[in-house]
């Protein structure tokens, strides 16, 4: 069993948000898949899919290069019996003028890293800048736009304490979301909740504002314009367009068409995940979520190691857990076992948001390391801060 990923870490994807805000140590917290491979008796191979031959079952993975553009490792051909796609999905610009090249996206570590080494040099450079004022605006009221605009908040109330008081600054974040409320995959009792939470930590939502044109300085908008420094994009999920080219059939995100066993449109090739477009309970696709993708994991695991014809697979929808920041969360359990009134919100969310984490890591690395784990990302934080600007 061989695993091929272009990184050689792995870092749970929703906490992307905290790396960028520099509340989270990626070389902490990251998961390295060496490591992995030797514990679980598989290998790892560094790379990047860049073509696929479904008819002869063969893989052509791409050049890898150093940061300088230094060849590291030549193109490779790799034969298979059983392929998953497992490569995900990035950011959906919906062809908007301006967004890919003035707009922050966070897709992966690298991204986070980068808008990270961004937001230091503004928060540090507003501390000395005559107008005291540093303004962000994020594109999409999702759980990523909606946990990163408290993240922000409190790196700089963080960061403000610690300032003079000549040199602290005003933070203004807005949230911008076509849709007419934030955080629509999530019941409204949830979702009202956030607002007013939001709200009261001085978040700007500009709701049923579509971004029409995004500019270096200012977001172009349905209902206005919304001016920034810096700008993020957390709005909509589409898979690559190199999707396209690999002979399987995929639907209009570039997700690709799997069955209810998520098997792919060529013999021996299955997939899951935010590229796979399952099909859901109520006859539209499985949503692009975590929780989604554990339990495409599990149910392939077992596929894959038990002989004969295996049962359908069934996404179950078990809530959602919003973070708003260190003692504050929202959320609704069991989803449709218990209804969306089956709410939590404050510490308690906050606990259940930190052991879905923790859980995701006692999977990948047991209940041992996972203790271990968890005690050193409290220790580091005690000894070096809460925020980080390196």
């Amino acid at each position: 069993m061989v695993l091929i990923d272009r990184a050689i870490f792995h870092l749970w994807k929703p906490s992307l948000h905290e790396v960028a805000a520099g509340s989270l140590d990626s070389r902490q917290e990251g998961l390295d898949y060496l490591m992995l491979a030797r514990r679980n008796h598989f290998r790892f191979m560094l790379g990047e899919v860049e073509g696929l031959d479904p008819v002869a079952r063969r893989l052509r993975l791409a050049e890898t290069r150093d940061v300088e553009g230094a060849l590291l490792i030549g193109a490779r051909v790799l034969n298979y019996e059983r392929l998953v796609l497992a490569t995900g999905a990035g950011s959906h610009l919906f062809d908007t003028p301006g967004a890919a090249e003035h707009a922050c996206l966070l897709e992966d570590v690298a991204d986070a890293e980068a808008f990270h080494r961004r937001l230091a040099a503004l928060f540090l450079s507003s501390a000395y800048d005559s107008r005291r004022l540093l303004r962000i605006a994020i594109v999409g009221a999702g759980a990523t736009g909606v946990e990163l605009a408290t993240e922000l908040l409190e790196g700089h109330a963080v960061l403000s304490a610690a300032l003079d008081p000549t040199e602290r600054f005003t933070l203004e974040v807005t949230v911008a979301e076509a849709a007419p409320r934030i955080l629509g995959g999530l019941p409204e009792a949830v979702a009202a909740k956030a607002a007013r939470a939001l709200k009261a930590r001085g978040v700007r939502l500009a709701v049923g504002a579509r971004v029409t044109r995004v500019r270096a300085d200012s977001l172009e908008t349905s209902v206005g314009e919304i001016p920034a420094d810096l700008i993020v994009w957390a709005a909509g999920v589409k898979a690559g367009e190199i999707n396209r080219t690999f002979g399987l059939a995929t639907g209009r995100l570039n997700q690709f068409v799997v069955d209810d066993r998520l098997r792919a449109s060529a013999p021996g090739v299955y997939a899951m995940g935010d590229c796979a477009e399952a099909p859901g309970p109520d006859g539209r696709p499985v949503p692009a979520r975590a929780q989604a993708a554990s339990q495409e994991a599990a149910y392939l695991a077992r596929v894959l190691t038990r002989p004969g014809d295996p049962e359908p697979y069934h996404y179950r929808d078990r809530g959602s857990l919003i973070s708003l920041g260190p003692g504050h969360g929202l959320g609704s359990l069991m989803g449709g076992l218990a209804g969306p009134d089956f709410l939590i919100e404050g510490l308690v969310a906050r606990w259940a948001y930190m052991a879905l984490h923790l859980e995701h890591h006692r999977v990948v690395v047991g209940l041992r390391r996972t203790v271990l784990l968890a005690l050193s990302r409290l220790i580091h934080r005690r000894v070096s801060g809460r925020l980080k600007l390196h």
